[in-house]
């Protein structure tokens, strides 16, 4: 009897793991082929766009222009996260995850697809910014739900190492969109210009197919579950934000200002500083890049680990000083002119910097809230983040490189940052040792 109790206890046990595994699996195909149609635009928006779409401006206005494109998105983004947020909390993640990734795969493709500016004028930015704005508002449900799907499945103890596996998909995304580029990069100025920057966009069809399959088969969290059965599911879960949360979603908006400043300066603006400033080949941004993002895809799984052991705020905060004290050093390799030194400051920057504060962001988000309005509420501080804190980045590094002549301000908009997103950390609540089904 005992005997088969303990087998029967086993069977669950090993039933349970395999569902956790699914499920943070399933958050990071799913989200690295979000982020790869996310940055994808990013790149393009440094590399391409200026010359496609606004090549009726001065090359200065046409990077300002084209920077604004990738920018206007955040916009969206926490529209999307409250809309697809309220859904979630009341009919379930899996259902807008399907939404969100559908939506985000056809904008990606539509914009392959686009005529240039040469050839029907002013409607080509206009689809483009369309394009984009609805990426935007599909990222900001997406983020959300691949968070709670990830963590609310996770083995208790071992919430962040299995929440950032979805956060894994953020430097997947990038890996991927980033390999395209450089593959297609290779081709002469002519026939890139023409066709080839379209194919990584086109390629996202395929993606979409193997994201939608996989996302498909991942079943409700049960903290969510528990919440549907007891008939406590809310009817207004953003408005219980509001009357509940209003200091802590102040702070969540905040907390992450270093780095979403860290993480655009070095995968869009940086883009821009090698090719533009420094006029360097796009190969050397490409491949910097590229390095960088496979750094900080390894790192991040180290990073979720040690904050189940030490906490989140020591991790967090920990990676908030470094971006402070590196701000400085990374420009100075950047300046160097050199591939190697160049690359070694890009991985840096990514594979301490944002791996350290990154990995976490979707195990801190979720914790800060109950299950009955935790995706609204985790969805709504973060993609409100984007906007102060992301959005503007690239385009206050590029003003205060063109204002001040040097980078040496862009440095110091880093440590600026930092501080900000420490004090967050001081103030908000430890939840690593909390349970999630509350």
């Amino acid at each position: 009897m005992s005997a088969n109790l303990a087998a029967t206890a086993s069977d669950e046990a090993k039933e349970a793991r395999s569902v956790s595994t699914r499920a943070a699996f399933s958050s990071f195909i799913g989200t690295t082929v979000e982020w790869y149609d996310y940055f994808l635009y990013g790149t393009a928006a440094a590399l391409v766009f200026p010359k496609v779409f606004f090549n009726d401006l001065t090359p200065e206005l046409a990077t300002l222009a084209s920077m604004a494109s990738f920018a206007v998105a955040f916009v969206l983004r926490p529209l999307g996260g409250m809309v697809i947020g309220h859904f979630g909390d009341r009919m379930g993640r899996k259902k807008m995850l399907v939404f969100t990734l559908l939506v985000m795969g056809l904008c990606t493709a539509g914009i392959g697809f686009l005529p240039s500016y040469n050839a029907v004028g002013h409607w080509s930015p206009a689809l483009l910014i369309l394009l984009r704005v609805i990426q935007g508002f599909a990222l900001g449900g997406e983020w959300g739900g691949a968070a709670l799907m990830s963590v609310e499945h996770a083995p208790e103890g071992r919430r962040g190492l299995f929440g950032s596996t979805m956060q894994m998909g953020v430097p997947a995304g990038l890996l991927v969109s980033t390999g395209a580029f450089a593959l297609v990069s290779a081709l002469p100025d002519q026939q890139f210009f023409a066709w080839g920057w379209r194919l990584p966009f086109i390629f996202s069809l395929a993606l979409l197919a193997v994201g939608m399959y996989i996302r498909l088969q991942v079943s409700e969290p049960p903290a969510f579950e528990k919440v549907k059965e007891s008939g406590n599911v809310s009817r207004a879960p953003l408005l219980e934000v509001w009357q509940n949360e209003k200091k802590k979603t102040v702070i969540m908006v905040f907390f992450q200002t270093v780095a979403n400043v860290g993480y655009f300066l070095i995968t869009v603006y940086a883009l821009t500083y090698i090719t533009g400033t420094l006029h360097l080949p796009r190969s050397v941004a490409s491949t910097g890049l590229l390095v960088a993002a496979a750094v900080d895809l390894f790192m991040q799984p180290v990073f979720g680990w040690l904050s189940d052991k030490v906490g989140r705020r020591v991790v967090y905060g920990f990676g908030a000083i470094f971006f402070a004290l590196y701000a400085f050093p990374l420009f100075w390799l950047l300046d160097t002119a050199n591939p190697v030194l160049i690359t070694v400051g890009l991985a840096l920057g990514l594979g301490i910097g944002h791996a350290s504060t990154g990995s976490l962001h979707g195990v801190i988000y979720a914790e800060q809230y109950p299950t009955r309005y935790r995706f609204s509420g985790s969805s709504t501080a973060y993609q409100l983040s984007g906007i102060i804190s992301s959005a503007p980045t690239p385009l206050i590094a590029a003003w205060l490189v063109a204002r001040s002549g040097n980078s040496m301000s862009v440095s110091w908009y880093v440590v600026v940052a930092a501080i900000i997103s420490l004090v967050c950390v001081l103030l908000v609540k430890e939840t690593y040792r909390e349970p999630i089904d509350r």
